[in-house]
């Protein structure tokens, strides 16, 4: 393929150490080795975007380079039996928009196996309104069932519940028939948190437990936990006996502080959710599952629409000081 020049977020590092996004060109030269070209139609905004966008070395280790660990469209060029040109693909996690240049880009070029056909019952713009953020959620909701957390056992508490996971998460669960509790800072979202399927709407200071003790009153069948930290931890103590929570975020903290006597006491256990390094065929199945029968009633209403890359400068923004609801897609390309 000719060496054809196209539109990408470039974060570039200044030698004061600060770091600038523009919306520059590059070219099919300079994408990483791959037996997969896409042309990218959407992406989406997630948090480790925004922390890749900001220079963050935890995530991203060289600049310049381009964020988004988010892409569908089509391929434009595929050396891989197995996958065709023309295919409609998404692709999510992995190394993409870390340190392999990324979604936010007309064009990506990625490993075969990374690579997901687009699924039966889901648009490219669908694809990404759910993106890492909704597979993440499919793949907590996965987990909580899969440990016998059933709609009968008792509410179930999502964390950082107007988030991109947690609105999924709070969606999926509605729609599988659980109770579920929606914490949040944002009480003024609670209409929102309803709409999407929450029973009811909490604080996030009634989850925030500052009393030292090693157990709560039993209060959860299960959790998705969205923000690590404090509430984690609280959600630990306060789960009930054989309950499951799921850990996905730490925007709140990445540390953890709790004793072992929810584990022995009331035989609690805590899933570790990674969605990077999911393995191809659950991967496959809750792809699958998100566009069949978890496929969200709401997906208009958790999302916002971007016109195009010039666009992500405020929202990366307003994600990064706490201010994003739901789910931001960027539309790329045709």
């Amino acid at each position: 393929m000719e060496n054809i020049a196209f539109k990408a977020m470039i974060v570039s590092e200044t030698a004061d150490k600060r770091f600038v996004r523009a919306i520059g060109e590059k070219t099919i030269e300079e994408l990483p080795e791959g037996e997969v070209l896409i042309k990218v139609c959407y992406s989406s905004l997630n948090y480790k975007d925004a922390l890749s966008a900001s220079g963050n070395k935890g995530v991203t280790r060289r600049y310049p380079h381009t964020p988004g660990i988010d892409a569908a469209g089509r391929v434009a060029a595929s050396s891989a039996a197995a996958v065709q040109k023309g295919a409609q693909v998404l692709v999510t996690g992995y190394d993409l928009g870390m340190n392999t240049s990324g979604g936010f880009a007309e064009y990506i070029r990625v490993p075969a196996p990374w690579v997901v056909p687009l699924p039966a019952g889901l648009s490219l713009r669908e694809s990404m309104i759910c993106g890492t953020a909704g597979f993440t959620a499919a793949l907590a909701c996965h987990k909580l069932i899969a440990s016998g957390v059933a709609p009968n056992t008792g509410p179930v508490l999502v964390t950082g519940a107007t988030g991109g996971v947690g609105s999924i998460a709070v969606a999926i669960l509605a729609k599988s028939g659980y109770d579920v509790v929606a914490a949040t800072t944002k009480t003024a979202e609670a209409p929102y948190l309803q709409e999407i399927g929450a029973k009811e709407v909490i604080g996030a200071a009634e989850i925030d437990d500052q009393s030292g003790r090693p157990l709560l009153k039993p209060r959860w069948a299960g959790v998705v936990d969205t923000v690590g930290g404090n509430i984690l931890s609280t959600a630990i103590k306060a789960t009930r006996y054989g309950g499951t929570v799921t850990c996905c975020g730490n925007v709140t903290s990445g540390e953890l502080h709790t004793s072992i006597y929810p584990f022995i006491l009331n035989g609690v256990s805590l899933v570790g959710i990674d969605s990077v390094n999911c393995p191809s065929e659950l991967r496959f199945l809750l792809w699958n599952k998100l566009a069949g029968d978890w496929k969200l009633d709401h997906l208009e209403t958790i999302t916002t629409e971007l016109p195009g890359l010039g666009a992500l400068e405020e929202r990366i923004a307003l994600l990064l000081q706490g201010k994003h609801r739901g789910r931001d897609i960027v539309k790329i390309g045709d």
